[in-house]
């Protein structure tokens, strides 16, 4: 950032009084930019046994597979961000269940929310960020396909408890700046 938003004169990086972090500060009307982590929100479409999967067309990692999920807008709840994002990216509607799981991603300044989703009807089709959506059940998942850690592992636990009969919430941390 070198631009206020306020004013548009310069800022600067540093700890604010009362502070403990490094944040912009305008240098004429001394706003401060805080800068927090985005939140992406999805959900797990399931259809009978079978579950939604976008094939990406955007980077990154395009033409692999993903759940739909995106970032929240402002001036909307949690669960009104996953079936947006479903609707865009699937053009599926969905009615949004519990929270399944929310990881933080802090290398790269996010939080995922995904929630468990019941496909209203099979009228879907990809949207502008998908190259193709398909229902699959878990033993035909392209689990080497899948673009993202954080929805191949929630996807995998949500398999493994729907065995056992009994889906929880999960809380986890994605970090690939701690990799050896």
């Amino acid at each position: 950032m070198k631009f206020c938003s306020n004013c548009s004169n310069t800022v600067e990086l540093r700890i604010p009084n009362g502070d403990t972090l490094p944040r912009y500060i305008c240098t004429t009307c001394n706003i401060i930019h805080y800068q927090n982590p985005k939140m992406v929100v999805g959900c797990i479409p399931e259809w009978e046994d079978k579950i939604l999967l976008c094939r990406r067309a955007i980077d990154p990692r395009q033409g692999y597979w993903t759940l739909p999920a995106g970032f929240m807008e402002n001036d909307e709840t949690l669960a009104q961000g996953a079936a947006r994002e479903t609707l865009e990216e699937a053009n599926a509607e969905v009615e949004i269940g519990e929270l399944f799981a929310v990881y933080s991603l802090p290398h790269i300044s996010q939080v995922y929310l995904l929630f468990r989703a019941r496909l209203l009807n099979l009228d879907f089709s990809p949207g502008i960020e998908s190259l193709d959506v398909e229902l699959f059940s878990e033993h035909e998942i392209p689990w080497k396909e899948m673009a993202f850690k954080v929805i191949h592992d929630p996807l995998k636990r949500y398999f493994e408890e729907r065995h056992q009969g009994k889906l929880g919430f999960h809380m986890g941390v994605i970090d690939h700046s701690r990799r050896a």
